[in-house]
């Protein structure tokens, strides 16, 4: 684990490089391409752009053409706003096949950051299902496994604690849907060497605020952030509704861009993970994986704002 004190330099700012393709040499006056926001995870210090995908619905998708073209045109607009970070579940049906058929169709083949989880009871249980996991979204080695809904979790840490030993996963961690089990998860969280925990923030939910953030820091666990937009249910409550004048300068230009960019302004957030099929949504998702984050001020000038929508 890095040092507590580089811990929380790394924690408390928003760490960034210009997006891959930039030429070495190239002229001084051309306009420089978007910063990429990247955020390091604890244990490691490795860098992830802070906007990922989650495939929940989104990638439950039938096996046929019009399914699998339009899911490739979503991660290619993915990948092209420097997306890595790609979280599926057992639980998600058919979201991990897509996934993988999907990447096996791009060429080349964009760098992801594979992300599942266990769901299931036992460990040969377990461990069969990470195996099939792992097939179906065909990567040789998972990112990240977490145990989904902290479901047998005791035997599927031990299972994963030997696994991140032999080098067959690099981060293991805990995950909840949404508040459900919140006692139980802190209990873990306090209690064994974690690498990620994913649970739902947003700018309407923000129990994560009290225990779950605060702790995810102390301890050095990254986190991974799902449900950004409830659902969807934000949207219903700007509806009609001009973005603030100061949007523009955290670099927002949506309502989207703006609930996103209000989560990356907490300092314990790591990733985040919107869901969808819809490659207007997923560009738009991704402009928020660039320029300028919300200190605390705005954060909460940003509150304001929606709390009276």
């Amino acid at each position: 684990m890095i040092h507590r004190r580089r811990l929380l330099q790394l924690g408390a700012s928003t760490l960034a490089f210009h997006a891959l393709g930039a030429r070495a040499g190239a002229d001084a006056t051309a306009t420089p391409a978007p910063a990429v926001i990247q955020r390091a995870v604890p244990s490691s210090g490795e860098l992830l752009p802070v906007i990922g995908m989650g495939t929940s619905r989104t990638f439950d998708k039938p096996d046929n053409p019009e399914a699998l073209s339009n899911l490739t045109a979503v991660m290619r607009a993915f990948a092209a706003g420097n997306g890595t970070v790609i979280d599926s579940s057992p639980m998600y049906g058919a979201a991990e096949s897509r996934v993988g058929d999907v990447l096996t169709r791009m060429d080349p083949r964009p760098p992801i950051f594979a992300a599942t989880k266990v769901w299931t009871n036992g460990r040969e249980a377990g461990i069969a299902q990470m195996q099939e996991s792992a097939r179906r979204m065909q990567v040789d080695r998972f990112d990240l496994i977490a145990v989904h809904n902290l479901q047998d979790w005791e035997t599927h840490l031990k299972t994963l604690r030997d696994w991140k030993e032999q080098g067959k996963v690099r981060y293991i961690g805990i995950t909840t849907s949404h508040g459900r089990d919140h006692e139980e998860f802190i209990r873990v969280m306090r209690k064994e060497p974690l690498d990620f925990v994913q649970f739902s923030y947003n700018i309407e939910d923000r129990n994560a605020e009290d225990i779950l953030l605060p702790l995810a820091q102390e301890r050095g666990i990254a986190t991974m952030i799902n449900r950004p937009y409830q659902r969807g249910s934000l949207f219903g409550r700007t509806r009609g509704h001009a973005l603030p004048a100061f949007a523009a300068d955290i670099d927002c230009t949506s309502w989207a861009q703006f609930f996103l960019k209000f989560i990356l302004g907490h300092p314990a957030v790591t990733s985040i993970i919107p869901a969808s099929d819809n490659v207007k949504h997923v560009r738009d998702n991704m402009g928020a994986n660039s320029g300028r984050v919300p200190d605390a001020q705005q954060r909460a000038e940003m509150l304001r704002v929606f709390e009276a929508l």
